[in-house]
């Protein structure tokens, strides 16, 4: 641990691709695994760029596909991480689409995930805080403890039924 202020803009992640013919279904619609693939992407190295340690997939919260994304439009992911747990971290990634020929931009998607810190022999690592500056991401800050206590929740009924 370094002691040094790590910040959301820090992780921060953009990715762009376009979307084509082999991302897509039958109805020219991006491919709903493939997006969670990009968003998986995506969101493992906003947590590896907080970390500096190799990020790995705890678990998909939420995943929420508001709008379609079409083939030969561009689709952009930005990721951030939210808030840190000791280990693990919540990373949360919005997506757009873009249509190159009008230039508009549409909220596809939003994710949540969380993602677990490895050291180099694969154990679990403590992970610096973050520091929210803005008052966006003091709120996403703030709103990641509400979605952990209600993932913890859903964890402890899930034992429990099992």
């Amino acid at each position: 641990m370094t002691g040094e202020k790590r910040k959301p803009k820090d992780s921060q992640v953009e990715m762009t691709e376009l979307v084509l013919p082999n991302d897509t279904n039958t109805l020219g619609n991006m491919l709903g695994g493939r997006l969670m693939h990009l968003i998986d992407i995506a969101a493992a190295i906003a947590g590896a760029r907080h970390s500096h340690k190799v990020a790995v997939t705890a678990s998909v919260d939420e995943l929420n596909f508001l709008h379609p994304i079409k083939l030969g439009e561009v689709v952009i992911l930005r990721a951030s991480v939210n808030r840190v747990f000791r280990t693990s971290m919540e990373v949360g990634v919005k997506v757009y689409s873009q249509n190159l020929r009008t230039g508009d931009l549409t909220h596809a998607n939003s994710a949540y995930l969380t993602f677990v810190a490895l050291d180099d022999s694969g154990t679990p690592s403590e992970i610096e805080p973050i520091h929210p500056e803005t008052e966006t991401e003091e709120r996403r800050y703030r709103e990641a403890l509400e979605r952990r206590e209600r993932r913890l929740q859903h964890r402890k009924h899930q034992k429990k039924s099992n």
